[in-house]
């Protein structure tokens, strides 16, 4: 699924307008009836339910929804309109003239003087002051009447986005001017998430956020570029090729892994045998000598090269044919691994996956970044070990533009782990991944990642589809097991041993 910038969705709000022969008010009706459903669905017509409007058309559009729930049996209503300079959109002007309309109502608009009507928990508001139009921060009158409505305890709706935010990058984070922000308990935006809901430290604006279908153009939709993609079973499934029948293990290839150290050989379980349930033929792990009887006997399907170290690795010198390279879970930082990593980027010759302690040996000796072989590389940090690669952030907006210049510059691809995992392509293009929750914040869960990614890798999959491939696949597994164990309860194998029904999931039409 796209993720369109707020131009982009204007763009194709007119599009649909000029193909299906409507007007830009029938489309706001449009909009509007979808908003009164959700709320119907969600609050009774006794709930009382305050709503803000601006002079925009987010404020039509949230007068809209006023009518229609009146028209409902919604009577325990009340509306303001913000009109103080005196100019409202010519769509908000046309609702506003409906509204006056109708007998009983309950509406207020807003040219001087705002006394605000006491709100408490057990209220409903409908923020539609502003949309995706704003400019510029939220301030003045507006702004305090964001921070009334954040500080009244009532369950708060914006319709498309809320108030003071933006649909994509927003690059000022002062908490005094995210406070003047409407802080939402629920989103309803129209057909195409922004890209400003991926972003960490805008989830307690947001809030839940759901999309609600309009029926725009298709046409012009697959027309409009985008740099953004939010990942759905749908954009994985053609990317899985089946099986042959006639095929055998070195047909699904070899994965390699460097792995382990003592205390930390359960990475290198974890991720070996992940590897194999997610259909790559063959799986090696080089791991500390004292690895052998552990890993010989918790993943028996796995082969093991002793390292000449008994603790951790000294050596990443590749002696046989595998299809790619796995380095990093539970390697450690001693200083001869970092060594042994840096001789591996020197001379490895496939496909390249980097994670966990191999990013942080790479943050040790910053240089080895250039080493990084192009167009072959994978690497999947998390925040922390991306920030020790390169620099601190403040948020998670400024973590993403950083990956997609890195990405781009040394020609690899970054899976950004998070709770919206993102697939940063050389090219600049993202994938957000749409599976995964809560429970897979658990130690191990990465190691199971790279497994994932690594055995796609070694199928035969580029870069860039076995990061997108692995992502969704592992989120996958992980809501599978939360099925069935609850956010609590799972632990790292538990995803591991849901990845085949995963994968099945995805490939079943």
């Amino acid at each position: 699924m796209k993720i369109l910038s707020s131009e982009a969705i204007r763009e194709l709000d007119m599009a649909t307008c000029h193909a299906q022969g409507i007007s830009t008010i029938d489309l706001m009706e449009r909009a509007a009836s979808a908003v009164t459903v959700e709320i119907i669905s969600r609050f009774l017509p006794s709930r009382r339910i305050v709503v803000m409007a601006g002079p925009g058309n987010n404020g039509g559009d949230a007068l809209a929804v006023a009518r229609m729930l009146y028209e409902q049996g919604y009577k325990n209503l009340e509306i303001y309109l913000f009109n103080v300079d005196r100019k409202l959109s010519h769509d908000c002007l046309e609702q506003r003239n409906k509204i006056i309309t109708i007998d009983g109502i309950n509406f207020t608009e807003v040219t001087k003087e705002f006394t605000p009507p006491v709100l408490g928990e057990n209220d409903v508001v409908i923020d539609g002051l502003f949309g995706s139009g704003l400019k510029r921060p939220l301030d003045g009158g507006f702004g305090q009447v964001a921070k009334y409505i954040n500080g009244s305890g009532a369950y708060v709706i914006s319709i498309d986005i809320p108030t003071g935010l933006y649909g994509e990058w927003n690059s000022w984070s002062a908490q005094a001017v995210r406070s003047s922000m409407v802080h939402a308990n629920l989103t309803l935006a129209f057909q195409v998430p922004r890209l400003t809901f991926f972003f960490e430290e805008n989830y307690e604006i947001i809030g839940e956020w759901k999309l609600l279908d309009i029926d725009l153009d298709d046409a012009k939709m697959k027309d409009l570029e985008t740099q953004f993609y939010l990942l759905e079973r749908r954009n994985i499934r053609p990317l899985i090729k089946p099986r042959h029948p006639f095929t055998g293990k070195r047909d699904y290839g070899s994965t390699l892994f460097f792995t382990g150290s003592t205390g930390l050989v359960g990475a290198s379980i974890l991720s070996s045998r992940t590897a194999l349930k997610s259909g790559a033929g063959l799986a090696t792990v080089h791991g500390p000598r004292g690895a052998l009887n552990i890993m010989q006997t918790a993943a028996p399907e796995v082969m093991f090269e002793p390292d000449r170290n008994e603790h951790f690795i000294t050596d990443m010198t590749v002696h046989h044919h595998h299809q790619v390279v796995v380095a990093g879970p539970g390697i450690g930082t001693h200083d001869q691994t970092v060594s042994a990593l840096e001789g591996l980027l020197k001379n490895v010759p496939n496909m390249l996956l980097l994670d966990a302690d191999a990013l942080n040996c790479i943050a040790k000796r910053p240089a080895l970044l250039t080493m990084l072989p192009p167009n072959k590389t994978v690497i999947t940090p998390h925040i922390g070990e991306f920030d020790r690669l390169f620099g601190d952030h403040f948020s998670s907006e400024e973590r993403l533009r950083t990956a997609i210049d890195m990405a781009h510059r040394y020609k690899i691809v970054i899976v950004l782990k998070g709770h919206n995992t993102m697939v940063v392509r050389p090219t600049g293009r993202v994938y957000i991944n749409s599976t995964g929750n809560p429970g897979m914040a658990t130690a191990g869960s990465g190691d199971v990642l790279a497994g994932v990614i690594g055995a796609f890798l070694a199928q035969g999959y580029s870069p860039e589809q076995a990061a997108t491939i692995g992502v969704y696949v592992h989120g996958l597994a992980g809501d599978l097991a939360v099925d069935e164990l609850g956010e609590f309860g799972i632990v790292a194998s538990d995803i591991a041993d849901h990845v085949g029904r995963a994968i099945k999931m995805v490939m079943e039409r």
